[in-house]
């Protein structure tokens, strides 16, 4: 994010806070002799850039409306050059990694703990550590809560979820970015003084890679607003493909080949329609590293020959930041995954999100910002019908699509600024 957007960012704050908060915001904004520090649990995992966009989603937000605020990032997993990333964006970030000196310096010096977006309570064992090791406040950011999680059977699965509903209910606060986890919590009897709708922090992402986006464009002919993206998605991902230490798991195969043609047939009739309808040209492009074999595979192998010179496919995995400079470039984008449609409408460019069953509920936050005739269940068949024709929609009038994303994306930034006003109430 570039000066000019927080400086626009932060009086908008202002404004939306109240005159009676402005003092106290400006305050915030002009600097402390003592500043606050942040010890921010996030960054799960590099093979998806999804995952990867959490954490420089949450640092940008955090850098707009709390920029004197120190932050020490505790990360699972920065590798794959995402640590590099991460510092060339925040120069002033430190890292602190499990059971290093820095990170026990980190828990004794930090004065809250900042859980970011995430599947689930992802670090829950980390944020039970740090409460029962400090005594001091922590907060959630943007997580959705697994419905899987109330068929507790066993005593061992009962407990695991009562232990989950301690540490939420022990929150300074808990945003969940679909309604329905909100919703969930609640049935499950959690009692954290502030529990609301707040958006997935991958939203507010904004590496750039703009010199390999562009290198890449050039070389299939893409030109900025001439065409859109297409990601693919199995069931299930197959990290035993990609992870060394991932089982191959029979079950979870067995549901991908069966349901593959049925989850890609729809956007190969919605990149057919689009060639033929409009002069915008598609490309097939990754959210994680086992996407680029199957948009080979599943769409750009099935394609019509005739249609095929207007169709790109990646071959490679990216990092978010070329990602996302590739989307700004694009019309739109479509397809099964949820990630790189968030960060398209975090910088205002339309995307469809299609879920299924096996699915959380994170892709329910499209009906929550706006988004509803967006999402598509390919598990309704009356619904998912509707599909090749709200692409051609999105296609064929631009303006009306990036009217509407535009739109959301107002949303999601006012509730950023609201949970960041939450965030520093709880700091003092």
């Amino acid at each position: 994010m570039n000066h000019n957007r927080r400086h626009f960012l932060a009086q908008s704050a202002a404004a939306a806070i109240g005159v009676s908060s402005i003092a106290s915001l400006d305050a915030a904004f002009a600097g402390d002799s003592n500043p606050k520090r942040i010890l921010l649990r996030s960054s799960w995992q590099t093979v998806n850039i999804g995952d990867i966009a959490h954490t420089p989603g949450l640092l940008s937000i955090l850098e707009t409306y709390l920029p004197d605020a120190e932050i020490i990032l505790y990360p699972s997993n920065v590798d794959n050059g995402v640590d590099e990333l991460l510092r060339s964006r925040f120069p002033k970030l430190k890292i602190a990694k499990k059971g290093s000196p820095e990170l026990a310096e980190a828990y004794q010096s930090c004065d809250f703990m900042l859980h970011g977006s995430g599947a689930s309570l992802v670090a829950e064992r980390d944020i039970r550590q740090w409460r029962d090791e400090t005594g001091k406040p922590y907060g959630i950011y943007g997580i959705t809560l697994p419905p899987k999680m109330s068929h507790a059977t066993t005593a061992t699965s009962a407990d695991s979820l009562s232990e989950t509903v301690d540490v939420l209910s022990g929150a300074s606060f808990v945003y969940f970015r679909d309604s329905k986890s909100l919703a969930f919590a609640k049935q499950l009897g959690v009692k954290s003084p502030v529990m609301e709708f707040g958006p997935d922090a991958a939203f507010a992402c904004d590496l750039r890679d703009d010199e390999k986006a562009e290198a890449f464009l050039q070389e299939h002919d893409l030109q900025t607003g001439k065409f859109l993206c297409c990601i693919p998605r199995l069931r299930y991902t197959p990290y035993w493909t990609i992870k060394e230490n991932a089982k191959f798991d029979h079950e979870k195969h067995r549901r991908n080949e069966m349901m593959k043609e049925h989850d890609h047939v729809l956007l190969r009739e919605a990149i057919i329609e689009v060639v033929k309808q409009t002069d915008l040209k598609v490309l097939v492009c990754p959210e994680d590293r086992t996407q680029m074999q199957i948009g080979k595979e599943m769409i750009f192998d099935k394609l019509p020959a005739e249609v095929l010179p207007q169709v790109a496919w990646r071959p490679d995995y990216w990092l978010t930041g070329e990602a996302i400079s590739t989307y700004v470039r694009s019309a739109g984008l479509f397809g099964n995954e949820m990630h790189s449609p968030i960060m398209c409408v975090g910088h205002g460019v339309p995307a469809i999100v299609c879920r299924f069953d096996e699915q959380t509920s994170k892709g329910l936050m499209w009906e929550d910002i706006g988004l509803g005739d967006w999402l598509f269940d390919l598990d309704d068949e009356s619904r998912r019908q509707q599909l090749v024709a709200t692409v051609l929609r999105m296609a064929k009038d631009p303006a009306a699509a990036k009217d509407k994303a535009a739109k959301a994306r107002r949303f999601v930034e006012k509730r950023q600024r609201e949970t960041m006003q939450q965030l520093r109430s709880e700091l003092g």
